[in-house]
């Protein structure tokens, strides 16, 4: 049975992994965003709270990489962190560019309408472009979505694998504990079988000795009476 150590680093990898595909998703909707600057920034606020959730998962697996017995089991888990980390700048990069690409895309938009009314064939154009990259970016992001909700169903389970391992634990500590008293119990016991053998043996020798005294004077009264000159 693995260890809630080993449960817990498992849990903390999945939930980094799902959070990466969740800011992949929500990057792709930033490329395809068609605006208005209000959509973008709803879609920048839901990025920067994953990476928050990402930074401070990533920073637990490095705990938990300092935590381990062995000198191999935490070069594994900060080999694991580092590339996660890096991963997590990666995305960064991306973001910066999506947001980029997508405030021009918006600004050049409006500056279209504005100049044209929003009927030039260019602007029409440039709408069917972006539906078809939405409708792309869509289908991406669905199933980016449902990744992270199978990761979602795998970190929930582990979660349950530790409420069990838990449980366990304390049904072995119990028993631990059991067996303890029990060892203690004989234990004092045996030192009082020891006592009483030791008493026993003690009073034996004194009942001894007062027959032996009690024989003794019983034969210098009966010599002292019978034989008075010897």
């Amino acid at each position: 049975m693995a260890s809630s150590e080993d449960v817990n680093v498992r849990i903390c990898a999945q939930e980094i992994i799902k959070y990466d595909l969740e800011i992949k998703a929500l990057i792709q909707d930033i490329i395809v965003c068609p605006g208005p600057q209000t959509a973008l920034t709803e879609l920048n606020s839901q990025v920067k709270n994953k990476f928050n959730k990402l930074r401070l998962r990533i920073q637990d697996l490095e705990q938990m990489a300092q935590e381990q017995d062995t000198e191999l089991d935490r070069m594994s888990i900060l080999t694991e962190m580092e590339s996660q980390r890096r991963q997590m700048l990666s995305n960064q990069t991306a973001w910066r560019k999506a947001n980029l690409a997508c405030k021009l895309a918006i600004d050049k938009t409006e500056k279209d309408e504005l100049l044209h009314g929003g009927d030039s064939p260019s602007t029409r154009q440039r709408k069917v472009t972006k539906e078809t990259l939405v409708e792309s970016s869509s289908s991406i992001t669905e199933s980016l979505m449902s990744i992270s909700r199978m990761m979602s169903e795998q970190v929930k389970q582990s979660e349950d694998t530790i409420g069990s391992l838990a449980t366990s634990s304390r049904t072995v500590q119990e028993t631990n504990e059991e067996f303890r008293n029990m060892t203690g119990t004989i234990h004092l016991g045996r030192k009082l079988i020891l006592k009483y053998n030791r008493r026993e043996l003690t009073d034996k020798l004194l009942i001894f000795l007062a027959l032996a005294l009690f024989f003794a004077t019983v034969l210098y009264i009966l010599k002292k009476r019978l034989l008075p000159f010897i």
